[in-house]
Order: structure tokens, then C-alpha cells, then sequence
């Protein structure tokens, strides 16, 4: 099974994260085999697996390490991810999913709502056998809750002008920042680290989660569609207004309001326009400073951590994600 490149400077965790796929393949059994293969093909479509990572990673900051155990949650938490993705291609009508068709562009969105709930059960079911308590299951159900919350919020806000930065950050904390705090958590407390250590690792997997949604908000206004694998401004269109354009409009409404009042019929030269004006604000500027704070809370609080190799890498992998092509 072929990892991204960036993975050939962590041989060991390298070696983990093949078994985290094989895990996740044995665990997926569909009826419907070409639905299986479409799921299986977007296990192996390139995605960079930054969430089993930090699970596996965090996992080695207890006492009580079992690669077994590690890469079993590890697995858990990217079929979690896998199942939101789905269904973020379901609400969103996008064609492309890291490069290759969606489930609904190929099958409709009846199968592909359905494989997603199907997926979020393969989570539970992972995560429930070797969830060390109630009081695990339960942390587990509230964060998802709020994953879910954060889409549900994307949704309340979708087409409004004059969100806030806070209403964004809200929005991203649930969405994609808490499954990051929770990988890293779930890691930690499966290895019995001590309250203070899984704390800080749920801390550094809320900061690096904000950043690199950030980073990933800021790449759908400077990438081509061939170098991320999904339409370049479809959040936009779909009334996902994200950091960059947030920053940009902040005294500038009424520049923006003719040209996103268009919506889904927004023109590819009001499409520019639009990238202009967020150029000339610096938005993108802007935002990109506040992600680089959050990461640089993330490495602070990575080096609070116990001593070891994982906690090396763990800072060489956080200081990584600012390394994207802005």
C-alpha cells in the first residue's frame, strides 16, 4: 500500500500507518462490492493521514504502549474522518475527492449517505472495543457530538456576508479541529499517560487541527485543481465562507456582496474578481499568520510533553503542516 512521500522520513510510523490501512480494509465489508471498492479506493487515494498519525504518536507518550491497541484506534479515527468526508461531498455536490469521483457522483446520494452512517458505525465499533471504561465511551460520544455540531454550524452560516472570525473559528473547531484533539487524545489515554499528558496532547491536537484547516481554508483560494484535487473555490460558491475571504471583507462589504450574491451561478470572472479584492485586503496574509499561531501553540506545547522520539517527531510533523504551498 503506497503512502504519501512525506512518510518516507518516518520510517517507523511509516510502518504503522500501512497497518492502520490494513486494519481499516478488514474492518469494511459492503454488499454492494463496487461501493466497497469506491471506499477502498479513497483509503488509498493519497490522503496524508495526519490524524491516525497523531494518534499513533501520541499513543507512545504513556507508560502502558500497545501497537496493537494504537493502531487499532488510530484506524478508528480515519474511518471517522473517511465517513465525515463522505458526507461533506454529499452536502457540498463535489465531483472530486482527493483526486478521483465521489460515491454520489458515481453511485447517488442515497448510497453515499448511507455508506458514511455505515463507516461512522465501523468507528464506534473499533473504538468501543478498546475503550478502557464508560467514562472513555462517553468522552468519545460528546466529541464526536461536537464534530458534527462544527458541520452543522458550516451549514448555519453558509451564504452569510457578514460572518465573524469567531463564528468561523467556532465552526472550525468542531469541524475539524476536534477530531485532531481527539485522535491525539485518544492515543495518549489509550496508553494510560498520566491526566496532565493527555491534556496536553488533546491541547496539541486542537491547535494543529485549527492551523492546518486554516492552511487548507487558504489553499482553496491559491491551488489549481490539479494540485488539490477538488474544485479551486467550490467552498466558496457553496456559501462556505472561510478565513481568508472573512479577513478580506471586514470593511469591505459592499466590493464582495454583487459579486457573491451570484452563488452556485458565480462566473469565473467574478470568481477573479473576487480573488483580487481578497489580494488586495490581504486576507490570505492574514490568515496565514493566525494559523502559524496556532501551530506554534501546538509545538509549544509539544516540547511540555515527555521526552522520546515520538515527541521529535511529533514537532517535525506539526512544524510540517506550514510547509504547504500557500
Amino acid at each position: 500500500m503506497q503512502l504519501h512521500a512525506m512518510w518516507d522520513e518516518y520510517p517507523a510510523l511509516s510502518k504503522d500507518l500501512q497497518e492502520v490501512l490494513q486494519t481499516i480494509e478488514k474492518n469494511i465489508q459492503i454488499r454492494d462490492k463496487h461501493v466497497e471498492q469506491n471506499v477502498k479506493d479513497l483509503i488509498h487515494a493519497g490522503g496524508k493521514l495526519l490524524r491516525p498519525a497523531f494518534a499513533l504518536l501520541s499513543a507512545q507518550a504513556g507508560p502502558d504502549f500497545d501497537k496493537d491497541r494504537a493502531v487499532s484506534i488510530a484506524a478508528a479515527l480515519e474511518v471517522l474522518h473517511m465517513a465525515t468526508l463522505i458526507h461533506d461531498d454529499v452536502v457540498d455536490d463535489s465531483p472530486l475527492r482527493r483526486g478521483i469521483p465521489t460515491i454520489h457522483s458515481k453511485y447517488g446520494r442515497n448510497y453515499a449517505v448511507y455508506t458514511g452512517d455505515y463507516l461512522f458505525c465501523i468507528c464506534f465499533k473499533i473504538l468501543s472495543a478498546h475503550a478502557s471504561s464508560v467514562e472513555n465511551i462517553e468522552f468519545n460520544s460528546k466529541n464526536i457530538e461536537k464534530i458534527l455540531m462544527g458541520e452543522l454550524d458550516q451549514m448555519r452560516t453558509s451564504y452569510k456576508m457578514d460572518v465573524t472570525v469567531r463564528e468561523y473559528l467556532t465552526r472550525i473547531s468542531g469541524k475539524t479541529a476536534q477530531l485532531f484533539a481527539l485522535s491525539c487524545y485518544s492515543g495518549a489515554s489509550g496508553s494510560k499517560a498520566s491526566r496532565m499528558t493527555v491534556a496536553k496532547c488533546y491541547n496539541i491536537g486542537h491547535y494543529l487541527g485549527m492551523a492546518f484547516q486554516i492552511i487548507d481554508d487558504v489553499l482553496d483560494y491559491t491551488s489549481t485543481d490539479a494540485g488539490l484535487g477538488k474544485p479551486v473555490l467550490n467552498d466558496m460558491k457553496q456559501g462556505i465562507y472561510s478565513l481568508p475571504l472573512i479577513y478580506a471583507m471586514k470593511g469591505h462589504l459592499a466590493e464582495f456582496e454583487p459579486l457573491l450574491s451570484q452563488k452556485l451561478d458565480m462566473t469565473d470572472d467574478a470568481s477573479e474578481q473576487v480573488l483580487a479584492l481578497i489580494s488586495k485586503y490581504n486576507g490570505v496574509e492574514q490568515a496565514f499568520k493566525l494559523a502559524n499561531k496556532y501551530t506554534n501553540k501546538a509545538l509549544r506545547e509539544i516540547k511540555k510533553l515527555p521526552a522520546g522520539a515520538y515527541r521529535d517527531d511529533m514537532y517535525r510533523l506539526t512544524k510540517s503542516i506550514l510547509d504547504r504551498d500557500i
